[in-house]
This record gives C-alpha cells, structure tokens and sequence, in this order.
C-alpha cells in the first residue's frame, strides 16, 4: 500500500475519533455510506477529490492536513518526547534537592 494512503486513511481516522465521530456520523456528513468510510479507513477504497473536501469539512481540517503525515503517529512521537524530557528534569531535580 502506497505510504502516502496509508497516512491519509490513518488521518481520517485519527480526526474523525479526535471529533467524536462515529463512521456512520461521518458518512452521514459526508453524504455517503457507512461501508464507504469503513472502506476508507481499511485502505480498500480511495476516496475522489470531492469527497477529500467533503471530508475535511466534516472532519474540520484542511484537505491537506489530511495528507501531511499520519498525525496518530505524530502525536504519538511528541508524547514520547516529552514524556522523557519530563522524566529527565524530574530525576535531575530530585537529584540536586535530595543528595
């Protein structure tokens, strides 16, 4: 599968449960069938261009934010980070103020 779909359909993923949205919710937004978002988000249908606009006013995002990267992942990344920035200064301070 082609990377650049593979983020698109993780996007429209990650945004439609960002905005509590269900598939059907989504669809019905988007005037077109529950097994249709259902194909999307599977990688076994690719959407048109119209219905790319149509999603991301639904999704309430640019169209090529949908496109950018697999925003799930980055989110998941800057978590990670500052997970462990955060544990670093946590140790270095009761290192300094307990020693």
């Amino acid at each position: 599968m082609d990377n650049r779909f593979d983020d698109f359909r993780m996007n429209i993923k990650y945004y439609r449960t960002k905005n509590g949205l269900s598939q059907a919710q989504l669809a019905e937004a988007t005037s077109c069938s529950n097994g249709m978002i259902g194909l999307i988000e599977a990688g076994k249908a690719k959407p048109s261009f119209d219905m790319i606009i149509s999603l991301s006013e639904a999704l309430n995002v640019h169209p090529a934010d949908l496109f950018l990267r697999n925003t799930s992942q980055t989110q998941i990344h800057i978590r990670k980070s500052l997970e462990d920035k955060i544990i670093q200064d946590i140790k270095q301070i009761l290192q300094e103020n307990l020693n």
